[in-house]
């Protein structure tokens, strides 16, 4: 059994700590204030920053970006930081568009981590859907990530990435034995230009994708800091609470960490 330790940074963005590896998350490093643009009209001011400067994150030795194209996932000063962070990983066209040596992966690719001294990693790149289908070449392609490594008594390490429940996650379940997720929530909606059309899960969702993985660890991100998160940590506290998985799911505040057995 081995123990993962998970920092939540803020957003979406998490440090996870396992095998030897210090493995970073969709890198939000943006100080607030600031208003970005999401294609379409769309657009979200971050109203927090990371709870962890970048100049004190310490040596990094992969990353996992779920996509390229939405401030909230990958930020100016993130992209400034990918040449000193090791292995990047992330989707084909987020790769082509970042270059430096960033592999790109389709869903159900995998790529291994491996380096003397560290538990060897074997990372799937899993299916998601970010919002409706039919706005998917507005939304563009986005990826999550299931980490394996040889040892694993409860399941993969699982980084669902920025996606509605749909059938691609019930995939997800059926090719893959699933012990913690780190899971994207929010309810990202605009309402003003696509009404009520959700592009993240919100925590009821949520919860139904806990009664189908059925999880030994959960840890919610991506659900503060930004003005377009409809969702925020009390009502999805509330929802999850509800679940026959609630005491497995452990809230993260910004800047602190928990730690799992896998």
């Amino acid at each position: 059994m081995t123990a993962v330790t998970i920092t939540h940074i803020g957003g979406p963005t998490a440090l996870i700590e396992v095998g030897g590896w210090r493995i970073l998350t969709d890198p939000t490093f943006d100080p607030p204030g600031r208003r970005y643009f999401f294609g379409w009209g769309t657009m979200s001011s971050k109203l927090a920053g990371p709870s962890v400067a970048p100049d004190d994150l310490g040596p990094i030795d992969a990353v996992l970006i779920s996509h390229h194209h939405h401030a909230d996932n990958l930020d100016p000063t993130g992209v400034s930081m990918l040449p000193g962070l090791g292995t990047v990983l992330t989707t084909r066209k987020a790769a082509a568009k970042l270059g430096g040596g960033a592999v790109g992966l389709a869903p159900w690719d995998t790529w291994t981590l491996e380096a003397e001294g560290k538990e060897t990693i074997t990372v799937t790149a899993t299916p998601c859907q970010h919002g409706p289908v039919a706005l998917n070449p507005i939304t563009g392609p986005v990826t999550g990530f299931a980490l394996e490594w040889a040892g694993q008594q409860h399941g993969a390490l699982w980084m669902t990435g920025d996606t509605v429940l749909y059938r691609g996650l019930r995939d997800v379940a059926a090719r893959l034995d699933i012990g913690t997720i780190l899971m994207h929530l929010g309810s990202v909606r605009f309402r003003y230009l696509t009404g009520w059309f959700r592009y993240t899960m919100d925590a009821r969702q949520g919860a139904e994708l806990l009664d189908i993985v059925k999880p030994s660890a959960v840890v919610p991100v991506h659900y503060e800091g930004w003005s377009h998160f409809q969702q925020g940590r009390g009502e999805a506290e509330r929802v999850l609470a509800a679940s026959p998985y609630a005491d497995r799911v452990t809230w993260v505040d910004p800047g602190a960490s928990t730690t799992i057995e896998a």
